[in-house]
């Protein structure tokens, strides 16, 4: 494989020209020594390293450092600037200053002190007792609570003796089924009529031969407007109904008409007019 020197575009062996920029190939040879491709022009095979021009292969030697002796200068334990002086422990110690003489050209002399430091000794001279801290105060205990008198505690209640329970009445047994009663008011005359409780259907009218009325409106005022056979009312348990049962001058409830054959169910405070003109008229009331 060639590789081109102005793309690196790789070529197949043998090539002429570089088959991306059409750059002229360097001619091509193989190494003796091992067979590799190698440009014409090398002096060395990049395999194995042949000497092409000369014919022998050079071996790579070891880099060995040389045998130099490294000269180590002696270590000279510097003269001390200051020599120590044994301090006395009833008074000060007085330094005196070293001869310069003997130090190196190259070390630089240290000035004397004109205010040795105090001895570290007498710092430590302090008694046992000065130096011990001082224990924290000890906090004051707590005052006791008073005690609460007696007298200050809120009095209970005595319990009081339970009443002696009584046997509790027995109830009365009803003989008899209390039934809600119906009447009408006559609003003209200001008269109560009660309606049968017998009855499933009562009639109200006028005295005739085919069917007897239930109630009487004839010793009403303006009974003349009202029909023999005017209407019915019909008990069906506790709900009552009323109906037209083919009067002349018609039933109306609360001033509206009742229509033949439709009836109406009855409330309290319902106001049945008989005829025209609200001339005979109840009012229906439960009790």
């Amino acid at each position: 494989m060639i590789v081109c020197p102005n793309c690196n575009h790789p070529n197949p062996d043998g090539a002429i020209q570089c088959e991306a920029c059409y750059t002229p190939l360097p001619a091509t040879t193989n190494c003796p020594s091992c067979g590799a491709t190698v440009q014409a022009d090398a002096s060395f095979c990049g395999q194995c390293g042949y000497h092409l021009r000369v014919g022998t292969a050079t071996a790579v030697a070891a880099t060995i450092a040389p045998d130099i002796p490294v000269e180590v200068q002696p270590i000279i334990n510097p003269d001390p600037l200051v020599q120590p002086q044994p301090i006395p422990m009833s008074g000060t110690a007085s330094y005196s200053a070293p001869d310069s003489s003997g130090l190196p050209p190259t070390a630089v002399a240290v000035p004397p002190e004109s205010n040795p430091p105090q001895p570290t000794i007498a710092a430590q001279s302090f008694s046992a007792e000065e130096t011990s801290p001082s224990p924290p105060p000890t906090a004051a205990p707590a005052p006791a609570p008073e005690p609460i008198a007696a007298e200050e505690e809120i009095p209970q209640p005595e319990p009081q003796p339970e009443p002696s329970s009584q046997p509790a009445p027995a109830p009365v047994a009803r003989t008899q089924l209390q039934q809600v009663t119906a009447r009408l008011v006559h609003v003209q005359t200001d008269r109560q009529i009660e309606l049968p409780q017998n009855l499933s259907v009562i009639h109200i009218g006028k005295p005739n031969d085919r069917i007897p009325p239930d109630i009487d409106v004839s010793g009403f005022p303006n009974s003349e407007i009202v029909s023999r056979i005017h209407s019915d009312i019909r008990v069906e348990g506790d709900a009552y109904y009323i109906e037209d049962v083919g009067s002349s001058n018609g039933t109306y409830i609360n001033n509206l008409p009742l229509l033949p054959g439709n009836r109406h169910r009855l409330r309290p405070g319902d106001r049945i007019s008989l005829g025209k003109g609200d001339m005979v008229t109840f009012l229906f009331q439960l009790f």
